[in-house]
């Protein structure tokens, strides 16, 4: 027991230390301890939001192919579409006019790129899919104006 009134005040500031140095270890090991299980919660999403980033990249790089096919697909339709109608009408008006079956003759038939984008993919392929609704779109329009008339044109066109 401490008789003197300076013993007591002095075993209070060790035991007032104590707590004290015991409170900043507390809270170092707290500390210590939440970024401890912050850091591994983080390694153990790092490979789920990895696997999940693949897979939307590889759906997004799968939906653009589905849009060059989709686009190619519809190029192919825009072209069989523009190439029946021009077709169509060149025929009619060359009947009516009373010139010869000639599909060949038409700067549509010659050209084959009314309509196209460059998204629908390959022009080669444009053009041939548009000459050949355009000659069948020609011998559509020709045959019905042709029958109409003149009673010639038997011989203008082939069957």
């Amino acid at each position: 027991m401490p008789s003197t009134r300076r013993e007591v005040k002095e075993q209070m500031k060790i035991a007032y230390s104590g707590k004290r140095i015991g409170g900043y270890l507390l809270a170092f090991f707290l500390l210590f301890g939440i970024l401890t299980v912050a850091s591994s919660s983080a390694q153990a999403q790092y490979p789920w939001g990895y696997e999940r980033d693949r897979r939307e990249r590889r759906d997004d790089d799968r939906y653009r192919r589905d849009d060059r096919y989709r686009d190619r697909y519809y190029g192919s339709q825009v072209a069989r579409q523009q190439g029946y109608s021009y077709g169509m009408n060149v025929g009619a008006a060359d009947a009516q006019r009373g010139q010869s079956y000639d599909p060949q003759r038409s700067r549509y038939y010659r050209n084959a790129t009314e309509g196209y984008n460059s998204s629908y993919g390959n022009k080669g392929q444009y053009k041939q899919v548009f000459r050949d609704a355009f000659e069948q779109g020609y011998r559509d329009g020709f045959q019905r104006y042709a029958s109409r008339g003149r009673g010639r044109w038997d011989n203008r066109w082939p069957r």
